[in-house]
């Protein structure tokens, strides 16, 4: 039998004409088992893994094994996020650099140290020869996630020694990609606007004095012009999303691979396909979709207006029709999310200045008047709070970045986490992660062809 590609679809609908009965698992198979869905206890909380010292999520306490809500907490390696984020915005200083340095070698950098990691980052930031013209313009892609995580897969072939899992050559490697992703996610959205959008085509290249916030923004616009509050925000940013633990989806994804002494190439990849996912880094993205739709679709900006209409959301009325609002809750956090509390307290004045004080206002009722309607809806007793990706979105909107690279930029800032915990796997993890799956299959007999 042979076919073209006009009739491939066709047949795949014959194909596929039983699929979903034979990748449906009763319910009932979950029901009474040891089986713990999304490595979920029955509690919301998360099955214990591994050990980390990178970083700790802290929203609640057990007591006699239940939740007790605190205000959430964030350490990197010890030091708590809010004493990082106010240092470095009292003195204007930026500090994702400092970060990514306490993330992978464990401590606060002195000056010496923070000049010869920033040198290698400058030096990372220049992609090697023929690496732009072969891996991003010539296989050009209408989504930058995507490109990303071809291109850290490409990355391995212009590497001389990229299956050597020694702790220094990982951490040579680590040093590359921090340094190599803003200049991908750039040249990749300037092809994609090129390719797919009609524009013009602008590269420009880093410069080694300046700061990854500051070396984006440059890249990023077509006029390489931004002001220095600008990047600071933008920094502020990266600082508070480098990491959040071995826990989420796409540490656990790069520690997952790392587990089988894969090359760093790959366990950093999987990690950015993790957090494409609209469940996870994709989430900012659903945010201002949804507040979008919100300030089109409600008249006056009224409590009992915007209330009326989250109600007609989670009623799936509105909207998605998902039922959700998003940007509210969190697997951990519970009264609070720290970096939320960080951005309302740096992001607002701004806002304001910029004309984005409405919006920051409807952003705020949508947490408070929000966050009761969600409760009641699902019977939830724990407290809820804003996440992260409720504001952050719209700091992006601020500074003027198109929403398809809101969770690029979340990569950006989140691939030095990534690396520590490949490190702290391959260093102490020791087993590969392996998980167990019950089956729930009929047992059956194999049935000749002529017999079918």
């Amino acid at each position: 039998m042979v076919i073209d590609s006009n009739e491939i679809n066709a047949c795949i609908e014959s194909l596929c004409a039983n699929v979903h009965e034979q990748y449906t698992i009763d319910p009932r198979h979950y029901q009474g088992s040891a089986v713990k869905r999304g490595l979920r206890n029955s509690d919301g909380t998360g099955v214990i893994a591994g050990v980390t010292q990178i970083g700790s999520v802290q929203g609640y306490y057990l007591r006699d094994l239940e939740k007790v809500p605190i205000p959430g907490e964030l350490y990197y390696r010890g030091i708590n996020i809010n004493e990082i984020a106010d240092s470095h915005m009292y003195t204007d200083t930026f500090g994702y650099e400092e970060v990514a340095y306490l993330l992978l070698f464990g401590s606060l950098p002195d000056q010496t140290q923070l000049d010869q990691f920033n040198a290698i980052l400058a030096a990372s930031r220049r992609l090697p020869d023929g690496f732009f013209e072969d891996m991003i313009l010539k296989a050009p892609s209408k989504n930058v996630m995507n490109k990303l995580e071809r291109s850290v897969l490409a990355s391995y072939s212009y590497d001389d020694n990229p299956d050597d899992t020694s702790l220094e050559n990982i951490m040579r490697q680590s040093i590359v990609l921090i340094g190599r992703f803003p200049t991908i996610v750039a040249d990749a959205y300037a092809v994609k606007r090129h390719i797919f959008g009609g524009h013009s085509l602008y590269i420009h290249n880093p410069k080694d004095h300046l700061s990854l916030a500051e070396n984006f923004l440059r890249m990023a616009r077509r006029d390489k012009s931004y002001t220095h509050e600008e990047a600071r925000l933008l920094d502020l940013m990266l600082i508070l999303q480098a990491e959040h633990g071995g826990g989420n989806n796409s540490a656990f994804a790069c520690r997952t691979l790392s587990s089988s002494g894969t090359d760093t190439y790959s366990a950093i990849a999987a990690a950015v396909g993790s957090l494409k996912g609209p469940l996870h880094g994709g989430a900012n993205e659903k945010v201002q979709e949804m507040l979008a739709d919100i300030s089109e679709n409600i008249g006056d900006r009224s409590d009992d207006t915007i209330r009326d209409y989250l109600v007609r959301l989670l009623r799936r009325e509105a909207g998605d029709r998902s039922g959700k609002i998003y940007g509210l809750g969190h697997a951990v956090y519970t009264i609070s999310d720290p970096r939320t509390t960080i951005i309302k307290r740096y992001a607002r004045k701004m806002a304001e200045e910029l004309g984005y004080g409405d919006d920051f206002a409807l952003t705020e009722a949508v947490e408070r008047l929000g966050i009761p309607l969600v409760m009641e809806h699902t019977g939830h007793t724990v407290p809820m709070c804003a996440n992260v990706d409720l504001y952050s979105g719209l700091v992006y909107r601020m500074l003027g970045i198109p929403t398809e690279l809101f969770t690029p930029l979340f990569a950006i800032a989140r691939v030095a986490g990534w690396c520590a915990h490949r490190l702290e796997e391959v260093a102490t993890g020791g087993r590969i992660i392996r998980p167990a799956y019950r089956s729930s299959m009929k047992y059956t007999h194999y049935v000749p062809m002529n017999e079918r």
